[in-house]
């Protein structure tokens, strides 16, 4: 006997404003028992001996240290660019907007 009755079955597609037939309803009744009686064996499996985790694996930190380093200066950025305008670089308007 299924876990779930067509009448909740209709409920729920009732609620997800979906229009089923009633060899659908059927249908979705094995189906929805077959995922519940799945979910209640992996409840069972589960046992208070085992810590809950959030990854299979341990996790290590893979960023690297922030520190300062030495970097292009404006002028040194800017002197490969085709074009600059006032310490920017100078691009083609895209917007056409007013300046």
């Amino acid at each position: 006997m299924p876990s779930i009755s067509r009448d909740e079955v209709a409920h729920l597609a009732r609620l997800a404003r979906l229009a089923v037939t009633d060899d659908e309803l059927d249908l979705f009744a094995g189906q929805l028992d077959v995922i519940l009686q799945s979910v209640a064996t992996v409840g069972d499996i589960a046992t208070a001996d085992i810590p809950p985790t959030s990854h299979a694996v341990p996790l290590t930190n893979v960023f690297r240290e922030d520190a300062v380093r030495p970097s292009l200066g404006q002028q040194q950025a800017l002197a490969g660019a085709p074009a600059a305008e006032d310490g920017r670089f100078r691009v083609p308007r895209i917007l056409g907007e007013e300046a």
